[in-house]
């Protein structure tokens, strides 16, 4: 039992730098994102831009949830593991708990993440509306400017032929 207790928590403490690796990647994709975004501020195609950031924004949050929802799960099938073989050691007990706050950790970061989304997609959808109203906007400014060099065009002509 002890050969396999130690077994167990040598493939477990793998798995948990599997999951540290994994985290780690994750901060990297958000620093990533963050980046890509200063430079989408910069571009003047702005409604453009930001469907396509919008979206990617969007995918990569799905991805980082579905990653966390798998290491959730693969965590609980783990604990399950080890409830189905009733270990009794003290090792085994203390990995347990360990595994259940690991457990519990995910599932706050899963949910913060949910909120987080919900969030984005919020000020997105405001953005885009915002984004919809401006070209709304400018196309009237367009339109009364063509108006006012129209007129200005009618005064030039009558006074030149006064």
């Amino acid at each position: 039992d002890r050969d396999t207790d130690k077994k167990r928590i040598e493939e477990l403490l793998e798995e948990n730098m599997v999951l540290e690796i994994a985290q780690k990647q994750s901060m990297n994709e958000s620093a990533h994102l963050g980046w890509e975004l200063e430079q989408l501020s910069k571009s003047t195609d702005l409604a453009d831009s930001e469907k396509s950031f919008v979206f990617e924004l969007n995918e990569c949050a799905s991805s980082r949830i579905l990653k966390l929802e798998k290491d959730n799960q693969s965590l609980q099938n783990t604990i399950q593991e080890l409830r189905d073989a009733s270990l009794t050691s003290r090792e085994s007990s203390l990995k347990f708990v360990e595994l259940e706050k690991e457990n519990q950790q995910l599932s706050k970061k899963i949910e913060k993440l949910q909120n987080q989304i919900e969030k984005e997609k919020q000020s997105n959808q405001d953005l885009e509306t915002l984004s919809e109203e401006l070209i709304k906007d400018k196309e009237q400014l367009q339109v009364i400017m063509e108006n006012l060099k129209a007129d200005k065009d009618r005064q030039v002509q009558a006074s030149q032929m006064l």
